[in-house]
């Protein structure tokens, strides 16, 4: 059985409204199956990277946004796992510090933008100025209006100067998200995890929601498409971000360079 990626795509312009989309996968494939399509499709994925490093003109910037709790570490550590890790990098954002803060928004994420022939990752990323500045009001309603716009503009410049987009947003429900807080708490290995602010920041559920929905709707576009993963049934995650990820590769006309010498002359002592 295939899984249609398409099923999960915002088209352009869409009208976003995530209570009308599942948090969990209730389709016919079995977790068995699924993960064997998943061990086909990693390969797959491993290969396809392998070709993206030799080709070395493009690029694949892979923008993982989510809620507390829903398992974007989990999701970098098994979906790119298999992969090589020098054709690889995975780049955090955290509050931004005094140097980063009196520059513009985009500043210190266009420095970390992947390099030709590289896959890179955001855990978090430049849509968290439209998400947490817009839930706290730590930016005018008007500030937040022109930064879709400028989001748009900045992943078209990077569109045409050959660097790929695709954005996965973990969709989980509300008590998914206490049940694995629950967990961090309970979990002498994971309680690390758990910050007393991850309280009231769920406190605030609704408006991360809505907040969700428009920077998707507004900053959905037909170069940098947003999906909407239904991440509760961890396998089913993995396989479809690994599937959407190999079926982007596909189209990017990638192709190993040609020896610039003929290599039947070639003796080897």
């Amino acid at each position: 059985m295939s899984v249609n990626i398409k099923d999960y795509s915002v088209s352009d312009g869409k009208s976003v409204n995530l209570d009308s989309f599942p948090t969990k996968y209730e389709g016919k494939l079995e977790k068995e199956e699924g993960q064997k399509l998943l061990s086909e499709l990693s390969t797959k994925l491993q290969k396809l990277q392998a070709l993206l490093y030799a080709d070395g003109s493009k690029s694949l910037l892979v923008v993982l946004q989510a809620m507390d709790a829903a398992g974007k570490d989990s999701t970098i550590r098994n979906v790119f796992g298999p992969v090589n890790p020098q054709g690889c990098k995975v780049v955090s954002f955290k509050t931004p510090n005094s140097v980063e803060i009196m520059h513009d928004f985009l500043w210190r994420i266009h420095q970390n933008v992947p390099r030709k022939g590289h896959i890179g990752i955001f855990n978090r990323s430049y849509y968290e100025a439209v998400l947490i500045e817009k839930v706290k009001s730590l930016a005018p309603k008007e500030v937040i209006k022109q930064r879709y716009t400028h989001i748009n503009a900045f992943e078209s410049l990077l569109n045409d100067a050959g660097t790929r987009i695709v954005k996965f947003f973990l969709h989980i429900s509300k008590d998914y998200q206490k049940q694995r807080l629950q967990e961090r708490l309970d979990n002498p290995e994971k309680l690390w995890k758990f910050s007393t602010s991850d309280i009231p920041e769920r406190m605030l559920w609704d408006d991360y929601q809505k907040a969700y929905a428009a920077a998707i709707e507004n900053c959905s576009s037909q170069i940098a498409p947003w999906y909407i993963i239904p991440a509760e049934k961890r396998w089913f995650r993995n396989l479809l971000i690994t599937k959407i990820l190999v079926e982007t590769l596909e189209t990017m006309d990638l192709h190993y360079p040609e020896a610039k010498f003929d290599p039947r002359t070639v003796v080897i002592p």
